[in-house]
């Protein structure tokens, strides 16, 4: 027995029926992908800031040399 909350009413998994089982894994398929998705996004944001780093010391030193 597993107790979902949706929408601020909980429901028991084992009274759902199996289209709202279906909506429910989907759901929480959906879900988890992204917050996958939103982990990958921070790591993109990450590298993209080093390398825009490193392009701007890059032309600096052009500039300077």
């Amino acid at each position: 027995m597993a107790i979902v909350n949706i929408d601020g009413a909980e429901y028991d998994t084992e009274d759902l029926s199996e289209s709202a089982l279906a909506q429910l894994e989907s759901l929480q398929t959906t879900d988890l992908k992204i917050a996958q998705m939103q982990t990958d996004l921070a790591i993109f944001q990450t590298a993209r800031n080093a390398y825009a780093s490193a392009l701007r010391d890059a032309l600096e030193q052009e500039a300077d040399g």
